[in-house]
């Protein structure tokens, strides 16, 4: 998990307790996956018996940060910010221990609380003069950024970002004793800034240290899928599409993401990558990996209905499994499946199963095939068997008062929905 570490970083975390920081940029009321690393940084670093704070930028989420990027963000108000931030803490609390008494509970900062009231010249007497242009030039995610190929440029606004990032760790280092920051391998140049700032600032000691960037394998950005981020909230993400994310990873993609986005020890990985090199179709890594992070991230709860409705599909579930699906859950698991609308008057009044697969949806081309279907008993409804295709089907048959699911063999699902 460990890109790169500042000179003297190991030998102060093996001496005493050590404050470190974690910047999270509040463009959002939820964090997604790829916040993830850094959060498992300062998992591990409370484990490891240190104080984690985790920085809210709401000064800094006002302007944006040029690191990788290649245009400007939309700037947000301090409502919107201070929304986000109380989502934000709610996911946290997940990951670190924020409540007990011990002397490493983490703690959770806003960079708009110091900020808002600092005019932009004692800012510029107080801290600008203790950085040169040259010095900041120098900053690969500057230069990038004034390169020829970069059609936008660089505003005063992105270009001065360092700044006050660096201000921050000045700030977090004197009130709070915070000796290192931490965060993903494109912050290292702002990191060093405030490392540079707190020793001409002050004389004293501070420290960095970057994991990598996710990658996956083939090469592609780490998790975006075809409709975007993966979020931790249900609301944007829910806990079946979060599961199948990590269980649909690639092999390589799973060994490596169960060392970062776990906390299994070395012993179970292994024990685990044996398992997936003597039978990969069983897939172990990947069941694994989705089971922890699935858990540590919504419930054991969400979980176990992630895994049957995972079933539901690709197993032998049965109709009370399919009841217990919420309706997010079971469009999710439905995704793709030949839809039909239907009247919810008529199946009020209640229709022969031969009629509604045939004339009010088109299941089954023929009445015909279907008789014989569920003749040899390969047609389902809501996964129960059809044994007579003359079976009245009323309103009481609905999921979620809304929906039927025929089956018809083994593979081919039909979701009808009532309208």
């Amino acid at each position: 998990m460990i890109h790169d570490v500042m000179p003297g970083t190991e030998e102060q975390l093996q001496k005493e307790m050590t404050s470190g920081y974690v910047g999270i940029d509040p463009t959002a009321d939820s964090l997604h996956i790829g916040h993830l690393v850094s959060v498992m940084i300062l998992k591990h670093f409370q484990r490891a018996g240190h104080r984690p704070i985790a920085l809210v930028g709401g000064a800094t989420g006002m302007i944006g940060d040029p690191s990788m990027k290649s245009a400007e963000r939309n700037l947000l108000d301090e409502e919107t910010l201070r929304r986000n931030q109380e989502g934000i803490r709610k996911q946290l609390a997940k990951f670190l221990d924020f409540d007990s008494d011990a002397p490493n509970a983490a703690k959770l900062v806003n960079n708009y609380d110091w900020m808002k009231n600092y005019t932009f010249l004692d800012f510029i007497r107080d801290i600008g003069k203790h950085l040169t242009v040259n010095y900041m030039m120098a900053k690969d995610s500057v230069k990038k950024r004034l390169s020829a190929e970069s059609s936008v440029g660089l505003s005063f606004t992105e270009f001065s970002y360092q700044l006050l990032q660096g201000y921050d760790y000045l700030h977090l280092y004197e009130t709070e004793g915070c000796r290192i920051q931490m965060g993903g391998s494109d912050q290292w140049g702002n990191i060093t800034t405030g490392t540079e700032l707190i020793r001409r600032k002050t004389s004293g000691e501070a420290f960095a240290l970057v994991c990598p960037l996710i990658t996956k394998a083939d090469g592609t950005k780490f998790g975006k899928t075809e409709t975007g981020n993966v979020w931790l909230d249900r609301r944007y993400t829910s806990p079946y599409k979060f599961y199948q994310f990590w269980m649909n990873v690639s092999d390589d993609d799973a060994a490596k993401y169960i060392k970062i986005f776990t906390a299994l020890s070395h012993e179970e990985i292994t024990a685990l990558e044996e398992e997936q090199a003597a039978a990969p179709h069983l897939r172990p890594l990947q069941k694994r990996l989705a089971k922890e992070i699935t858990v540590m991230v919504h419930s054991e709860e969400d979980y176990n209905l992630a895994v049957e409705a995972s079933n539901i599909l690709f197993g032998n579930s049965t109709s009370e499994t399919l009841k217990k699906l919420d309706e997010d859950t079971l469009l999710s698991v439905f995704e793709g499946v030949p839809q039909f609308e239907i009247s919810r008057d008529e199946l009020s009044a209640g229709i022969k199963a031969i009629d509604l697969c045939t004339e009010k949806a088109a299941v089954f081309p023929s009445k015909g095939e279907m008789r014989k279907l569920v003749q040899s008993g390969g047609v389902s409804l809501n996964k129960e068997k059809l044994a007579d295709s003359e079976t009245l089907i009323n309103s009481s048959y609905l999921l979620n008062d809304k929906y039927l699911l025929v089956q018809r063999g083994k593979k081919n699902y039909y979701l009808l929905i009532a309208k």
